[in-house]
């Protein structure tokens, strides 16, 4: 089948939520794509972060086929033989003595804010009903209706309320307005420490370790989203590390499982999520013995290949190249690690599409940024060669 057949198959029979670039991948291996027509990628969107050790990393296929061989799923009605060894692993690399698992990335963020929740009421001993999290400005930690009840970007609501209460808003970087926001009733801050979705946003130096003091001097969980910037994404394991400090909870997923499987976890400690009780809360797939295989493979190859330290050297190359370009409709160049925005004065999706045509591809986020996180296995050699295409394609448009 041929691009323009398949294309016109998922248009005739698909649900609109998206606007794909029109390119229809066939195959991938390590950072590139190709398509049903035969023409090759540099991929530089990595999935949203869920490929971080590349397509169809050997490693984590040879997981994933021998675990599917065995035995794919239990429900957490019984045990089995592979959770443990993620749960072990989890503690190793993090030092957080606790996790649950779940699949996608917003369950997590929903098993967090269940968890805060309780929390607030069992252990802080807030009036029953009356618990907030908050939450910051821009703000993107997934699409189901509670989640979205905090999101401050209008089409993400529009036409899905009634929404969620408990959670207050504060602005993004504004240490003086979560301190003025935190009440008696406050649970937990949840908030990115890099902001993807709303353009690679960094928050100013500080912020995040002023939250972390504000929240244990309130009795207030700190919750960080690492679903995208966490697991090297950023040049650190996690970007909470940039400010030295020690969340209460950490959220992650997608590269958890190298873009195999969905494959999320909520890290903490042993007295927060100690909180769930049996049925309190729980998931059919989560945990299941081939996620853990999975993600055990996963992050495996992020240690053994040094993805991290990759990630940050290459990170600082890609923006030092990137910073070289001079185009009076680039604003800005920002980001950490393989975490990189470019910043027009223009829409940047004439720019994604032309990449496109030049074997890149990237995604645009909040109209004027171009999101660039390729693999963190992409070699030096392949973002010289994206560049000089970045370049060609920013300048040809100017």
């Amino acid at each position: 089948m041929k691009t323009q057949d398949s294309i016109s198959l998922e248009e005739r029979y698909g649900a609109h939520n998206y606007r794909p670039l029109d390119v229809v991948v066939h195959k991938a291996r390590g950072s590139w794509v190709t398509d049903v027509d035969g023409k090759k990628y540099l991929d530089c969107l990595a999935a949203y972060s869920a490929v971080n050790q590349g397509h169809c990393h050997p490693v984590i296929l040879k997981a994933f086929i021998d675990q599917a061989k065995k035995v794919t799923l239990t429900s957490r009605a019984f045990r089995n033989d592979r959770l443990p060894l993620l749960y072990k692993m989890l503690y190793d690399l993090t030092g957080y003595e606790a996790s649950l698992p779940m699949n996608t990335g917003v369950e997590a963020v929903e098993t967090a804010v269940k968890a805060a929740r309780k929390w607030g009421y069992t252990v802080k001993g807030i009036p029953e009903n009356k618990a907030e999290i908050i939450c910051a400005t821009d703000n993107f930690h997934g699409r189901t209706t509670t989640i979205i009840s905090f999101s401050t970007e209008a089409q993400y609501r529009n036409g899905f309320g009634p929404f969620t209460p408990g959670f207050p808003v504060v602005k993004y970087g504004d240490a003086g307005e979560l301190k003025r926001a935190i009440n008696k009733n406050t649970a937990a801050f949840l908030v990115e420490p890099i902001q993807g979705e709303a353009g690679i946003v960094l928050p100013p130096e500080g912020y995040l370790r002023e939250a972390a003091r504000l929240c244990k001097e309130n009795n207030v969980l700190l919750i960080v989203d690492e679903i995208q910037s966490g697991l090297g994404r950023c040049g650190k394991l996690f970007a909470f590390e940039y400010e030295d400090i020690r969340p209460d909870m950490v959220i992650i997923g997608k590269a958890l499982s190298g873009g195999f499987y969905p494959v999320s976890a909520v890290l903490s400690s042993k007295e927060i999520l100690g909180v769930f009780k049996p049925g309190d809360h729980g998931s059919t797939f989560g945990g299941n013995p081939l996620a853990a295989a999975v993600a055990c493979a996963a992050l495996k190859v992020l240690l053994k290949e040094k993805l991290v330290d990759r990630s940050f050297k290459l990170g600082k190359y890609f923006i030092d190249k990137l910073r070289a370009i001079k185009n009076p409709h680039i604003k800005e160049i920002r980001g950490k690690g393989l975490w990189i925005g470019l910043v027009l004065d223009t829409k940047a999706r004439p720019y994604c599409e032309a990449l496109m045509k030049e074997n890149i591809l990237c995604k645009e986020t909040h109209d004027t940024v171009i999101r660039f996180a390729p693999p963190l296995i992409i070699t030096k050699k392949e973002i010289d060669w994206a560049c000089a295409r970045i370049t060609k394609v920013i300048q040809s448009l100017a």
